[in-house]
This record gives structure tokens, C-alpha cells and sequence, in this order.
């Protein structure tokens, strides 16, 4: 049995029941002779009526999944709503893509060799899919794995994050009802991360979404079955730059939004802010104000802008980060634990290099400040780590914000926008320990696609 939780006060949701290895054999094999079976295939224009069909449901579901969201993963009910919002639409555009989505002519008969053919390719689903996903964005993770498999035609085995299961859950029913056949879209909750492994490393799986750690996702990619394609998204330490030209009034809220929504558990969350040292002491008097004024608590309550950790674990782990920094030097500002699940938001000022907060993911609601004297020492610094995702600078310099934007070692660079901004179709990918591969719904489809050429001649 699964127990779920609501991740502000421990609260019972529901006991499900899990799958063993005899569940996992029954779904890999019925996945698989889905696939083989071309003539089960949906085409094109019945796999966007699913979609869109699909997401009709879910709107009209969209208090629903909020509050599952919010109770199950702890992101204010206020957030939760815009995340449903980002999940429909993700499921729209996927079935737009459809319309558009094609192979192309490949040249022939530009060389005595190849004249007299015609050369074309046809894009076809690359076969089983595996989706390991997260916790933070429990049904829009979810879409950005199921959706892109629907609409290339891949049967796909899903297993959520065992905190946040209800989502998925939920979607999947969803996608039942749309006329979906069995089978295309299954659900996998093993009471044991073994049996997780096992599914993804089944030599019939012909591609793995992974969504999580880089220790687990670089060892499940270590281990894949020769010639099953991946994509992993881990996460970073996101580095926003503040230059010296800024009206730092103007900059204060959405930097505070990308530090410490979902109480810093997003990815690309804001944790390293460099600003000018000059600066450093106004900044930090605007700043410290407007985090200290967050409203932390219940999720479901309409003014909550933090929420709860996933775990009281995760609690214990940042409090102790942040008392490694302090020890070594840093200046704390505000932060403490409010319950076994919730934090007041923190600040630290100028931990060391060195520490766990200015090296790893923090995934808490925490930000380090830390003062530059030029630009070029404030870049060298944002780069310094083996992880690259999304990064940040704020100017009025057009000159200064073309340059950074070239030298700062990140798969996206925002210029006058915090480092978590993300719209379901643009590409999302972290860079060396990052990940590997691109999220992002049209490139996911892409990714889930092998491309075949075919060759005539009369």
C-alpha cells in the first residue's frame, strides 16, 4: 500500500494500492504488443480528438486538480490554479502541433548516382515510453510526459512521485474517458524504487522521461537497456545577476517570486543572486522586506504565497544547510522552522563558495546574496558549477545584457526576468549535470519520434 499525505500537516488523503513485478510484466507486455500491432495505431486526427477532448475534461475539472495539487504537493492553492491552467493549454497545444507536424523531402538527383528517386522521411512513434516524474508539478509534469506520448503515438507507462500520485491518477482516468484504448496510457505505483528501476531498464522500453534527481537520473541512464533514448531534467542552481544600472524597486518582486515560489522547489528556482557590493546593502534593505512579508502557511488558503516542504525531512535538511553556512560566515536573515513541514522564508549574505547552499540545489525557500565588484567576477561565479539550467540578469544596458546572455553558461538566459519563467512550448533543458535532451511539449514529441526516409525509384 501507498500512503498519501497532505504535505502541509500530514493529514491522511488516501491508502492505494501498488503494483508488483507481476503488474509490471502484465503492462510492459501490453504496451508492447500495443505497439507492435501497426494496425492498432490511431491516426492522426483521432489522436487530437483525444487531446482536445482531454482537454476539455481537465478544465472542467480545474478546481479539482488545484486543490489535489495543493493539498498532496503543498503549492498554494493560488499557484496550483495557474499550473491547471498551464496544463490544459499544454494539452492544446500538442494537438496543434499535430496539424502542422511533418517529415521533408530530402534532395535527389543533384548527382548522376542519385538521379531518377525521390526521397522523403515520415516521422513514427520511437515505441514504449517510460515517465518517471516529480513531485512539484504534479499534474503539469505529467502532461509534459503523457501528452507528448498520446500524441506521437507511443503507449506509455507512467509512474508519478509517490507523494503526489492523486494527479496523475486522475489525469489518466480523464484519458479513459476520452475513448483513448486500453492500454496506450498505464499507470506504475511500485511500493519499491527497484521496481522502478526494473521498468525503465526493460529492454522494451524504447525511451525513458525522467524528471528528477541527477544522482538518480544519470544512474537509471547508466543502466538502460542498449538502445533505449532518454531525456533526464535535474536540477540547478540558478544564478541571477544584478547590474549596476537597475532600479532595484522594480526588480525586488519578481525576484522574490523566483526565489521562493512553491517554497523554492522549481528547478530553476532563483538561489544565487550576485549584486553589485555597492548595492548590496540597499538591495538586501528591499529585498529582506518583501520576503519577510511572504505569506507562509495552509495551501488551500487564498492569501498563502509559500507553502509547506514535501517533508518534514526536507525541513531538517536546509535547516542544516543554512547552519553550515552560517557557521562558516554568512549572515542569516529571517528563515526558522514554523511546523514540522513549513519554513520562514530565508536570506543568507555571502556564504562561502564552498558551502552546500552556494554549490547544490537547495530546493527550500532560500536565497544567497552575494556582492561583486565587476561584472566579469559576477559571470566566472555564475558558471563556476558542473550544473547549467536557466540563469538571469536584470540591467537597462542593452550592451551589458547582449553579453551576458552570450557568456553565461546556461541552456536559457532571461534578461529583466527571474530564472523560473517557463511557457510549456518553449525548449527546457538543463545543460552538463543538468539533464540531457529537451523538454518542452513540441520538443518532447520530437524526442518520442523516430524518423524514417524512404527512398523511390520508378
Amino acid at each position: 500500500m501507498i500512503e498519501v499525505v497532505q504535505a502541509f500537516d500530514r493529514a491522511p488523503i488516501a491508502q492505494l494500492d501498488s503494483d508488483d513485478v507481476g503488474a509490471l510484466e502484465a503492462k510492459l507486455e501490453k504496451a508492447r504488443r500495443l505497439f507492435l500491432d501497426r494496425g492498432a495505431w490511431l491516426s492522426t486526427h483521432e489522436r487530437i480528438r483525444v487531446l482536445r477532448d482531454l482537454a476539455a475534461r481537465v478544465a472542467a475539472r480545474r478546481g479539482d486538480f488545484a486543490t489535489l495539487i495543493a493539498r498532496e504537493g503543498g503549492k498554494p492553492h493560488a499557484d496550483a490554479l495557474v499550473e491547471t491552467d498551464r496544463a490544459i493549454d499544454g494539452i492544446r497545444d500538442a494537438a496543434d502541433i499535430l496539424r502542422a507536424r511533418g517529415g521533408i523531402e530530402i534532395p535527389m538527383g543533384v548527382t548522376p548516382a542519385s538521379d531518377r528517386r525521390r526521397a522523403w522521411t515520415v516521422k513514427e512513434p520511437i515505441g514504449v515510453v517510460a515517465a518517471i516524474s516529480a513531485f512539484n508539478h504534479p499534474l503539469n509534469l505529467i502532461v509534459h510526459q503523457v501528452v507528448p506520448a498520446i500524441a506521437t503515438g507511443c503507449p506509455v507507462i507512467v509512474k508519478p512521485a509517490a507523494p503526489t500520485p492523486s494527479c496523475c491518477l486522475e489525469l489518466v482516468r480523464l484519458i479513459a474517458e476520452t475513448g483513448l484504448p486500453d492500454g496506450w496510457v498505464q499507470t506504475f505505483l511500485p511500493a519499491e524504487q527497484a521496481l522502478a528501476e526494473k521498468l525503465v531498464t526493460d529492454p522494451r522500453i524504447a525511451f525513458l522521461s525522467f524528471i528528477g534527481s541527477a544522482r538518480v537520473g544519470w544512474h537509471l541512464r547508466s543502466v538502460l537497456a542498449p538502445g533505449t533514448r532518454c531525456a533526464l531534467e535535474h536540477g540547478g542552481v540558478a544564478p541571477l545577476i544584478i547590474d549596476r544600472d537597475v532600479d532595484l524597486d522594480a526588480i525586488i518582486e519578481p525576484i522574490a517570486k523566483g526565489g521562493y515560489y512553491h517554497a523554492g522547489q522549481v528547478c530553476v528556482s532563483v538561489q544565487r543572486i550576485y549584486v553589485p557590493r555597492d548595492m548590496q546593502a540597499a538591495f538586501l534593505d528591499r529585498f529582506s522586506a518583501r520576503v519577510a512579508a511572504l505569506k507562509v502557511g495552509d495551501p488551500m488558503l487564498p492569501d498563502t504565497e509559500v507553502g509547506p516542504l514535501i517533508r518534514p525531512a526536507e525541513v531538517d535538511r536546509v535547516e542544516s544547510w543554512i547552519g553550515e553556512a552560517v557557521a562558516g560566515g554568512a549572515r542569516q536573515i529571517g528563515g526558522g522552522r514554523l511546523s514540522q513541514t513549513t519554513m520562514r522564508p530565508a536570506i543568507l549574505v555571502d556564504p562561502p563558495a564552498d558551502a552546500k547552499v552556494s554549490t547544490l540545489e537547495v530546493f527550500g525557500p532560500l536565497t544567497c546574496v552575494y556582492g561583486y565588484d565587476d561584472l566579469d567576477h559576477a559571470i566566472t561565479a555564475a558558471n563556476a558549477l558542473p550544473v547549467a539550467f536557466q540563469s538571469s540578469i536584470f540591467t537597462r544596458n542593452l550592451a551589458v545584457a547582449l553579453d551576458a546572455a552570450e557568456r553565461l553558461d546556461a541552456s536559457a538566459v532571461m534578461i529583466n526576468d527571474h530564472t523560473a519563467f517557463r511557457t510549456d512550448w518553449m525548449p527546457f533543458a538543463g545543460r552538463h549535470a543538468s539533464g540531457l535532451g529537451v523538454g518542452g511539449i513540441p520538443y518532447t514529441m520530437h524526442e518520442m519520434t523516430a524518423e524514417k526516409m524512404i527512398v523511390f525509384k520508378p
